[in-house]
């Protein structure tokens, strides 16, 4: 499997990077890819079928000029913050066994993730509802997939030094939650996890033998669903950015 660590400054190329990655293994490679990346801002951002009027505070993000988008993978709403360490998985689908359906790929993943992680949670780490992680019910991951025909994307986030109280001003509680939630507020439901990213990102890696570079980061394809997803209504809120950063990776 390849590897690679590269955050773009603007919340919607970092969006548009995990789905160019799965074209491009989808119609010119048959590569898997591990990424990692972790965002500069907050942004918010919804799952493919969420409501904003159900899941946001739109006004507090409004005032803050924290962007809204909506990812083109399922899954619940979630903020994205310095502190929050992302991963996407792009694999091959195979013909039979866990990765073939959509719940075996949710189960045989999450248990990688959790066998990788295991050490630094301090308390039992369970997969729980459909795509959680928690750490002793306390829920630290959030995941979902895309899938194609010959290539998924599963992606997911790792809390790890998150700032929880922002999570409050940002998010509403979700109407719709797995059962273990129990309608508990932000910060009396997620947790982070103790340990360093560096830590994390080797804890994965090893985990999944991602230990060579990729180096075919699809550059174009990223600007292209940049400029024709993310410049629409229904993708993107578009409150003024705090700062205009460029467009230039960063690891």
């Amino acid at each position: 499997m390849k590897f690679i660590n590269v955050t773009f400054p603007a919340p919607e190329q970092n969006l548009a990077c995990d789905e160019a990655l799965l074209d491009y293994c989808e119609e010119v490679s048959d590569e898997e890819i591990l990424r990692i990346w972790e965002p500069r801002e907050d942004f918010v951002v919804l799952g493919y079928s969420k409501s904003i009027e159900a899941d946001i505070y739109l006004n507090n993000c409004l005032a803050d000029q924290v962007p809204v988008l909506r990812r083109y993978s399922g899954g619940g709403t979630v903020l994205q913050s310095p502190g929050v360490l992302n991963f996407a998985l792009i694999l091959r689908i195979p013909e039979s066994g866990p990765l073939s359906t959509i719940r075996g790929t949710n189960v045989s993943i999450l248990e990688r993730q959790r066998r990788a992680l295991q050490s630094f949670a301090g308390g039992v780490i369970e997969h729980q509802g459909a795509t959680d992680l928690s750490i002793d019910g306390l829920k630290f991951s959030g995941n979902a997939q895309r899938r194609r025909s010959r290539c998924l994307l599963f992606h997911g986030a790792i809390l790890y030094s998150m700032n929880i109280a922002r999570v409050e001003r940002y998010l509403r509680i979700p109407t719709q939650q797995p059962p273990y939630r129990e309608n508990r507020a932000h910060r009396e439901f997620l947790v982070n996890l103790t340990a360093t990213p560096s830590a994390i990102v080797r804890a994965l890696q090893e985990e999944w033998g991602a230990s060579e570079e990729f180096d075919h980061l699809p550059t174009q394809g990223i600007e292209q669903i940049v400029r024709e997803r993310y410049s629409q209504a229904r993708w993107r809120i578009p409150p003024v950015r705090r700062s205009d950063k460029g467009s230039r990776p960063g690891g």
